[in-house]
């Protein structure tokens, strides 16, 4: 179950990490060229006085934001083109981090005052700003693994020459730039640009959440009126091209109780809830287990569509199950004094137009054409010929089979209305005994 639903869910995972790349790589270009605008701002005051350490730092700093802008460029390009796969996002993750750890390192190199200092300059309070760009992606793995490569990152610069402190003459004097306060700026700059990037990270998650959740209701809502199995169909092709509607071949089966109306007008309304609803589970059972649709419940007949690979074998196990099935529920009800159960079960396959009618109120799955019709005239004719189940020669035929396979014996042609020509049948009495579901498959299956 967890790997369909993996499998179900790798589009949209794939969709929401392309969007998130995209928006990390606009927003490494704004927060490049905020950054880059503050520094020109704290710095100019102090451009008269700076020695030849400050100049270095500065055009350090000036590659440092050039190169971070460039990296979002790139990978704002990327994530927009067609060549984007999902293994990219892990050497952009990786700049992000070569990004921060080189920066330090040509900074500590800068002032000659050993590793031990690595985190007083400000550049270390990228760090947080990278695990926000982290925070963005939809895939906590990129996450764990950044906030592990910056920490052994930071944690080998520091160890790398620990106890060279201080390492050259003066190497104090000048470390004490880096605390004045235009560094200090610097750093609450990067403190409120963090907050922002993780503020629209949650934003993003927010969105991502509502979606869902609408997403979820809209299709909760459709399949309030629609079949539970057109739920997929409904993610993969969209509402709109299944009220195009579809010709198909498609295998039909009706279904309908014998005497409804006079076992039923005796009963309490109560009883007549509990005896409809348990029919109705029933039947609804037996067109999941065969992967059949149910088209529509009037009252006590049921409409069943079956379409795909193997839809008329489908189709006629289906049958054959209704029947084993009520007959069950029927010699139950006989042994508690209740009124037996019998239906009668119609089956044909043939040409309909299957689709979604309706608006937004009130959306409806339904099949149309003269097979459907075909289908509820053969198990009317149940009734005329006291048969349980009568299939056309049709179906059996598109199912491969014969009517022996199926346990069925062979009728006489009729002329049906709406079919030119008699109708080849087959059928099942009361007192026949039909070949199991596995049985008949094997059958099928070894004259394919």
């Amino acid at each position: 179950m967890r790997a369909e639903m993996a499998d179900s869910a790798g589009p949209l995972l794939f969709d929401a990490e392309k969007r998130a790349e995209r928006l990390a790589g606009l927003l490494r270009m704004a927060v490049a060229a905020g950054l880059g605008l503050t520094f020109v701002l704290v710095v100019r005051p102090q451009a008269a006085n700076a020695d030849t350490v400050l100049w270095t730092q500065w055009a350090y700093a000036a590659i440092g934001m050039t190169g971070y802008f460039l990296l979002g460029f790139f990978g704002w390009l990327l994530a927009r083109s067609r060549y984007y796969r999902a293994w990219m996002v892990w050497p952009v993750a990786a700049g992000d981090c070569l990004f921060v750890l080189s920066g330090l390192w040509m900074s500590v190199g800068n002032v000659g005052a050993g590793s031990a200092v690595t985190l007083a300059f400000p550049s270390a309070w990228l760090v947080p700003l990278v695990l926000a760009f982290g925070a963005l992606r939809v895939d906590p793995r990129v996450l764990w693994v950044m906030t592990l490569s910056l920490v052994a990152g930071l944690a080998g610069l520091i160890a790398l020459r620990h106890g060279e402190w201080p390492v050259q003459p003066g190497s104090l004097e000048r470390i004490a730039p880096f605390f004045a306060p235009p560094p200090n700026m610097m750093r609450l700059a990067m403190i409120a640009v963090a907050g922002a990037v993780l503020a629209v990270a949650a934003a993003r998650t927010r969105a991502l959440l509502v979606r869902s959740i609408d997403e979820a209701n809209r299709r909760a809502n459709l399949t309030r009126y629609l079949p539970a199995q057109l739920a997929d169909d409904l993610g993969e092709a969209g509402l709109a091209a299944m009220q195009e509607g579809t010709r198909q071949n498609a295998g039909l089966l009706f279904i309908d109780i014998r005497g409804f109306t006079g076992m039923t007008q005796e009963m309490p309304p109560q009883a007549v809830s509990q005896f409809v609803s348990e029919y109705r589970r029933r039947v609804s059972a037996v067109a999941r287990e065969t992967g059949g649709i149910i088209d529509k419940f009037m009252g006590d007949a049921v409409l069943i569509v079956f379409s795909g690979q193997d839809a008329a074998a489908r189709c006629l196990t289906c049958g054959l199950a209704l029947r084993d099935e009520i007959s069950d529920w029927s010699q139950d009800r006989g042994s508690g004094g209740q009124p037996p159960v019998r239906v009668g079960i119609g089956l044909h396959w043939g040409e309909v137009f299957s689709g979604v009618v309706g608006d937004n109120d009130r959306l409806e799955y339904s099949v149309f054409g003269d097979a459907v019709n075909i289908a509820a005239r053969l198990e009317s004719l149940t009734r005329d010929l006291g048969l349980d189940l009568i299939a056309s020669r049709d179906v059996i035929a598109a199912a491969g089979a014969t009517p022996q396979d199926f346990g069925m014996e062979t009728l006489a042609p009729l002329a049906v209305r709406g079919r030119e020509g008699a109708l080849s049948l087959a059928g099942l009495r009361p007192d026949a005994k039909a070949e199991t579901a596995g049985t008949a498959a094997s059958a099928v299956e070894s004259r394919s």
